[in-house]
């Protein structure tokens, strides 16, 4: 019997040897379980499971990832990579005292598109898989919430991430470091999100969608500290080791200050040994701090918004006509003379989204904007189609959105199909092996046929029984891929009691007696009609004698 911690509570789950699913003895969850081979591995995933229950997800990450470079099969350590990734937390539901999961680092990319994802669905087993699917269907959904109330969140110039209280629940100094930085900001017209007052309204509610929003549209974020481990604690690094991954993506675009105060520099998290850190007791760091934050936003005055305006709207009367021949060009199938005319329409309008509408058709070479729902595969990884939805109004994003939207629910139609249609061809495989089994052990019976004889008239009489329960256990594990797909549950039920038949019956030729008449039926036919034959061919001796 091996012991596993539970990677939900903590708890203690006692497991076969060679068992993949097992439930926690605390919480009572029915979870996966790694494979454990040895000592070393089980405390690989016993430290790592210890972190991510505290939130700790690079920390943990990086040991599932040490755990995939010994064995790149390993479903479990995928599937770990992706609660990491999502910031998976359990918690207990008051109401039905199970662990639900939390989604404390939001992604736009959905769980079902995730590699990790992908990769554990194909090492695991029948019983992982269903666990897997079931619970990314959850975090889905949870993340789709998310995604909802942060897209409707206005946008930041700067978010300043801090540790609110120390380990006596105190508000710390570097509290009222952030609140001081964020009222200067404020008074020079920037939108700052500081969670003590940016989230004061929101109690009660997750504060993840806010939290995202903020780190995806802030161009800078300042990080405070006054202690080495207050850069470290955990709440802290999850905002600034996503807000990083941002950075390194946006081209430039997004920057991050470390700002120290009453603390050696080289004390600082290794990460941040590439930024320029300041110094905050050091004389005239606010308006040095305030100086480089406008350079990097470069906040436009009224009188140039104005201007922006009137260039934009002449814009648009110049445009039109190139956007006209560009439409033209693409129902004409000429996609290089398309994608030129929408270049020239952009020298004019770098922000017309109908511009970049066109240049994505030419990339797809579709002739008319409706027949992009008929695209093969989804296009929402294309640039253009990024800019679409950025420069575009509500209704071209909606438009856009839906044609993804259909183009995947069709390709996952077609897959659960493929997979439905498969599952039932290895499940006829498995009862036209059973029926041959059958066959052999009748014509054993009835003619007292030895086995090697049988193997030279039909070698497929002799397919072992094993490989048929393995059929059909390889079916039931394909349909419970696509469980509420056609009648896949139904089959499911089908397979799992031609094995109980089969298991039930092994050996003791109940299953074939039905064979065994027809043979011995067919066996007696053949005498007679012998029998006959010969008496026949006496009668015409005798006579040809005579």
């Amino acid at each position: 019997m091996t012991i596993f911690k539970c990677k939900m509570c903590g708890g203690t789950i006692e497991f076969e040897q060679g068992a993949t699913v097992g439930v926690c003895d605390s919480c009572g969850t029915k979870q996966t379980l790694p494979r454990l081979d040895d000592d070393r591995r089980a405390n690989l995933y016993d430290r790592a499971n210890h972190f991510r229950r505290n939130n700790d997800f690079d920390k943990a990450a990086a040991i599932y990832e040490q755990i995939l470079n010994e064995d790149g099969t390993d479903a479990e350590a995928y599937w770990s990579l992706v609660l990491c990734r999502y910031g998976i937390e359990y918690i207990e539901d008051p109401a039905t005292r199970k662990r639900v999961p939390t989604v404390n680092r939001a992604q736009f990319t959905s769980i079902f598109d995730d590699d990790n994802y992908k990769s554990a669905l194909q090492y695991a087993d029948g019983y992982q898989r269903e666990l897997y699917e079931n619970e990314a269907k959850t975090i889905n959904d949870i993340q789709k919430g998310i995604l909802e109330i942060s897209s409707k969140e206005d946008p930041f110039d700067v978010f300043i991430c801090y540790k609110e209280t120390d380990a006596n629940g105190r508000r710390t100094q570097d509290s009222v470091l952030a609140n001081d930085l964020y009222h200067q900001l404020t008074q020079e017209g920037f939108k700052v999100f500081f969670s003590r007052i940016t989230l004061e309204d929101k109690l009660g509610t997750a504060y993840e969608p806010y939290i995202f929003a903020a780190l995806n549209s802030a161009k800078v974020m300042v990080v405070i500290g006054t202690r080495p481990e207050h850069f470290n604690a955990v709440w802290v690094k999850n905002e600034w080791s996503r807000y990083l991954a941002l950075v390194k993506q946006s081209g430039g675009k997004k920057m991050l200050i470390p700002a120290y105060r009453d603390m050696d520099p080289y004390d600082l998290p290794d990460e941040f040994s590439h930024l320029q850190a300041q110094d905050m007791s050091k004389l005239g760091f606010m308006q040095d701090l305030i100086r480089g934050i406008k350079k990097i936003i470069s906040a436009d005055t009224p009188k140039a918004t104005v201007k922006e305006t009137a260039v934009v709207g002449a814009a648009n009367a110049n445009t039109a006509p190139l956007l006209e021949r560009a439409f033209l060009f693409l129902e004409d199938g000429k996609w290089q003379d398309a994608n030129i005319y929408c270049e020239k329409v952009l020298d004019i309008d770098p922000k017309n989204a109908e511009a970049y509408l066109g240049k994505l058709m030419a990339d797809l070479q579709v002739r008319n904007r409706k027949q992009l729902a008929d695209c093969d595969y989804p296009f929402d990884d294309k640039e253009n189609y990024g800019k679409v939805l950025r420069f575009g109004d509500e209704k071209l994003e909606a438009e856009m959105r839906g044609y993804i939207s259909h183009i995947k629910d069709i390709k996952e139609q077609n897959e659960k199909d493929a997979i439905y249609d498969n599952a039932v061809k290895t499940m006829n495989a498995a009862d036209n092996e059973a029926a041959n089994v059958d066959e052999a052990k009748a014509m054993e019976e009835v003619f007292k046929i030895s086995s090697s004889l049988i193997a030279k008239i039909n070698p497929s009489l002799l397919l072992r029984t094993e490989n048929i329960v393995s059929k059909y256990e390889s079916a039931i594990d394909a349909f419970r891929t696509i469980t509420g797909w056609k009648d896949a549950d139904e089959q499911i039920d089908i397979c799992r009691k031609k094995i109980e038949e089969i298991k039930t019956k092994k050996g003791s030729g109940e299953c074939y007696q039905q064979k065994v008449k027809r043979w011995k039926k067919f066996k007696k036919n053949a005498i007679i009609i012998g029998l006959s034959i010969v008496l026949i061919y006496l009668i015409v001796m005798i006579a040809i004698v005579l």
